[in-house]
């Protein structure tokens, strides 16, 4: 299996349980990190000792994941054994918990050679880091536009997870059972990772193939194959739109049949809906990052500040500055 050094080899002939540092952020999700702590504890069942792991985090103390419940820390951020792999454990908010203490200590530890994974938006950390610079590597589908936009040397896929040499990525959610299961399969065994996916009756294991949003037939509840072509070439064309006769040219139809068939199937025109895609990219750029409201604009088609402010004032009923201003007042916590 490729990336062995990453994954780890078989368990047998090993002196000691793999040992895991999850490192707690603020505000982390609680679901990326549960998921991946139960598959090693079922592995465990299978195979007793076959790992461990510790909780760590800023202070050494207590930290709180984004639904507001704590979890007691084990250690602070102090130096780790060097066989063992930290994971980074992100939710909301992730800028505002990626201190400048936290990005030293795993440069550090990367430096001397420590294996890093991210769960959920903590591949942020890395890429703030540098540790992601000329890999591949994923992150939540919400956070990709912003991702993009502010590490250009980071290889971003749409995948469910990526480990690239000594760096694992994951898109969050339950994405983090998957790269679990991956590793589990080349410590243990492929039947062992299929029999800790039963005890979480997880039914179908992603691969690092598998994309991690859902096809747009199933997200728009629509199967019709020309409309998802349409809606693949909005979403790729945002920066600079396709009007609507070259859309509907595209896929051999007339602009009056793909008014129809948006008006059929989405109640809106084909107009509306690529705004709207527009503006949601738009404000995923405005809370997540700091670019300027005239760059967001360009990023998301806009020729001009005064009519993106319009457009947007009309669809979220705030304009794009009060929008950054209320992001920038609200508390880190």
């Amino acid at each position: 299996m490729a990336h062995t050094d990453t994954l780890g080899t078989a368990q047998t002939g090993r002196l000691k349980p793999r040992r895991y540092v999850f490192v707690l952020m603020e505000n982390f999700t609680m679901l990326s990190f549960a998921g991946a702590v139960d598959a090693l504890r079922i592995a465990n069942r299978m195979r007793p000792d076959s790992y461990e792991w510790v909780l760590a985090g800023e202070g050494g103390d207590t930290i709180s994941c984004s639904s507001g419940i704590s979890y007691k820390l084990d250690m602070d951020l102090i130096e780790v054994q060097r066989d063992d792999t930290l994971i980074l454990c992100g939710g909301t908010h992730v800028q505002d918990a990626t201190t400048k203490r936290l990005l030293n200590w795993i440069r550090r530890e990367a430096r001397r050679g420590v294996v890093i994974g991210a769960l959920c938006t903590a591949s942020y950390v890395l890429a703030r880091a540098g540790l992601l610079d000329g890999k591949r590597a994923t992150i939540h589908w919400e956070n990709q536009d912003s991702f993009t936009e502010e590490f250009e040397d980071v290889e971003l896929t749409k995948s469910v997870f990526v480990v690239d040499g000594n760096r694992m990525t994951t898109a969050g959610g339950t994405s983090s059972i998957d790269l679990m299961l991956k590793i589990i399969a080349s410590d243990l065994g492929e039947d062992v990772a299929s029999m800790v996916a039963d005890q979480q009756i997880y039914s179908s294991i992603r691969t690092d193939q598998d994309q991690q949003r859902l096809s747009i037939p199933t997200r728009i509840g629509v199967r019709h194959p020309k409309l998802s072509r349409v809606i693949q070439m909005m979403e790729i064309n945002v920066e600079e739109p396709i009007s609507p006769s070259l859309l509907a040219k595209e896929v051999g139809m007339s602009t009056r049949q793909l008014e129809r068939l948006f008006r059929r199937y989405l109640n809106r025109s084909p107009k509306r809906y690529y705004m709207e895609i527009r503006l949601q990219k738009a404000r995923n750029l405005l809370m997540q990052t700091d670019m300027s409201v005239i760059n967001v604009a360009l990023a998301c088609g806009f020729a001009s500040p005064s009519h993106f402010s319009k457009c947007y004032r009309a669809h979220y009923d705030t304009t794009p500055y009060r929008e950054r201003g209320a992001q920038a007042a609200r508390p880190l916590s």
